[in-house]
């Protein structure tokens, strides 16, 4: 697995028809091994887009209709969502905000149903003040929205909290 693991990360810097074909290949031959397949969700989550590719964000997104995905198992949610937030900085900053809309609302419901891993999410956006604009306006905007929601768990509004009181 480990060498498979790595040719993959090789691949995943490939043009999208090759790693495409790995990644289904690879799909395959593990979807029904777990640990496997939390491999393979990181894998995209982490990827570098290629010139003239969609975002990151897509891939992201259509993974999170995925049959191996739940919101509700947390090993699931860190291997794509707290991943892609936490270690592909690119694009989850990336200046559009379409990221930082997309975390507002999977924060939101992962913060209903498991309120720990949600907290551990929130943690993507202690860097904002060490953004450049437009970014760093978007990420503040979106840690206030967050912010404003009544309904957020103990741990989650600390953290919210907490980083739109940070300078950097």
């Amino acid at each position: 697995m480990t060498n498979r693991a790595a040719g993959m990360s090789v691949l995943m810097r490939q043009a999208k028809p090759i790693r495409e074909q790995a990644l289904k290949a690879f799909e395959q031959q593990f979807m029904d091994e777990a640990l496997a397949m939390d491999r393979w969700l990181v894998m995209q989550a982490t990827r570098q887009r290629l010139d003239g590719e969609p975002a990151v964000l897509d891939d992201v997104i259509r993974l999170s209709n995925h049959a191996c995905f739940s919101m509700r198992n947390p090993n699931k949610v860190r291997a794509l969502i707290t991943t892609f937030c936490h270690a592909n900085l690119a694009e989850f900053h990336e200046p559009s905000g379409q990221s930082y809309a997309w975390f507002e609302q999977q924060f939101l419901a992962l913060d209903a149903i498991n309120p720990q891993v949600a907290a551990r999410l929130a943690r993507a956006m202690d860097r904002w003040p060490l953004l450049i604009e437009p970014t760093k306006g978007l990420a503040k905007a979106c840690l206030e929205r967050l912010a404003a929601h009544k309904s957020l768990s103990p741990d989650s509004t600390e953290i919210i909290k907490s980083a739109l009181q940070s300078q950097g």
